[in-house]
């Protein structure tokens, strides 16, 4: 494979951007998931103010470089590409985008805010990181539960985890792979949503 590890070296950390450590002088990269597509238009909206809570993450993708996995137990990171915000944060506003995308909720807030909503989505991101293993891969794993703030049950969970085959070699393949993973994932999640709240009875008016 052809993607380099940058090997660490001791040195004073810079902190401007664009400067590398060992006087290098290699720029420092960043990297953003897509914005999801307009929607199309709903053909129904579930009485439901939809509350998204905290998605909870490792330690290393509580932070901003781009992991990578050489092995079952061995996880690194690369010195200079960078996601703009950590994973746990993008796959909460991606999975905010999306439901609100998907027309089908009469709103869609962020816990903390001034929204009262009935149901809290919350969720675990396990895994969001190139795995290195014969083929280069980009591997998502998370999970999702809702939970009835009426009486404190979850009454809905979603597992997804997949490897999305990364076509190239280069650390902006493996982003637009994951990129794709994460929107198939949390498309299912949406539809999984969908599927859960068309089953409920209709609300009494």
């Amino acid at each position: 494979m052809s993607m380099r590890r940058t090997i660490p070296c001791i040195a004073v950390l810079l902190t401007t951007v664009g400067l590398g450590a060992c006087g290098s002088g290699r720029p420092i990269k960043y990297y953003t998931m897509e914005v999801p597509t307009a929607p199309q238009p709903s053909t129904g909206i579930f009485p439901v103010t939809l509350l998204v809570g905290r998605i909870t993450a490792p330690e290393i993708l509580r932070d901003a470089p781009i992991a990578y996995r050489s092995g079952p137990n061995e996880i690194g990171t690369y010195n200079y590409h960078y996601w703009v915000e950590p994973p746990e944060v993008m796959v909460k506003l991606a999975l905010i985008r999306e439901l609100r995308s998907s027309g089908r909720f009469q709103s869609v807030a962020e816990v903390g805010s001034e929204a009262q909503g009935e149901f809290v989505l919350q969720g675990r991101l396990y895994d969001f990181e190139e795995v290195d293993a014969g083929n280069i891969s980009a591997l998502v794993t998370m999970e999702f539960h809702l939970l009835d703030r009426k009486d404190g049950r979850i009454v809905w969970t979603h597992f997804y985890s997949h490897s999305e085959p990364v076509p190239g070699k280069e650390v902006p393949d493996v982003v637009t792979a994951l990129d794709r993973n994460l929107d198939r994932g949390l498309t299912e999640v949406s539809a999984g949503l969908d599927t859960y709240f068309s089953s409920l009875p209709p609300a009494k008016s």
